[in-house]
């Protein structure tokens, strides 16, 4: 499946340098994306799933922007969701065609004092212990539930069920 004006910038960006990297080994510049991308530098997740299952093929992202621009951002966060992601060996060209691409860009997180300041489908949660953290995004299937929410991330975070821990909450724009 090739860029597409039916998908938004930031997606078909994405899927442009999935497709230069695993085919070529290139990593695309803001400058070749294949429509403009605008917005200020931002948090991005890429996530990849297969077409049809829909089962996680790759995710990987930033809480805070860590390159200058949005379309950087992208950028290498759609290069390490196909190509390092822990959970799963890099995607190889034959894969190309039944890849479904997401990217998420996150608005700043925000602490909160209680879990029940949580709302899974419409807030992202990060939990943190000192260096560790774990991230959850929102209006994941299956998450129905704040503690639910929680305990995923905790357990992102190798942190247990009972160790103290900061929350903090974040929306993002999910683009497909």
């Amino acid at each position: 499946m090739s860029s597409s004006t039916t998908h938004h910038p930031l997606v078909q960006l994405a899927r442009a340098t999935i497709e230069a990297y695993v085919q070529e080994g290139r990593t695309l510049k803001p400058t070749e994306a294949p429509a403009p991308i605008e917005g200020e530098p931002a948090g991005v997740f890429v996530t990849i799933h297969t077409a049809g299952a829909g089962d996680l093929r790759g995710c990987i992202g930033t809480i805070e922007p860590t390159e200058p621009s949005l379309a950087q951002e992208t950028i290498h966060n759609a290069i390490a969701a196909a190509t390092r992601d822990p959970r799963f060996p890099p995607v190889k060209p034959d894969e190309l065609d039944n890849l479904v691409i997401d990217v998420s860009v996150l608005y700043p997180p925000e602490p909160i004092d209680s879990i029940k300041q949580l709302d899974p489908k419409r807030y992202g949660v990060i939990v943190q212990r000192d260096r560790q953290r774990g991230l959850l995004l929102p209006d994941i299937p299956g998450i129905a539930d704040a503690e639910t929410q929680v305990a995923f991330a905790r357990q992102k975070a190798w942190l247990g069920p009972d160790e103290p821990v900061k929350l903090f909450r974040f929306r993002v724009e999910r683009y497909t």
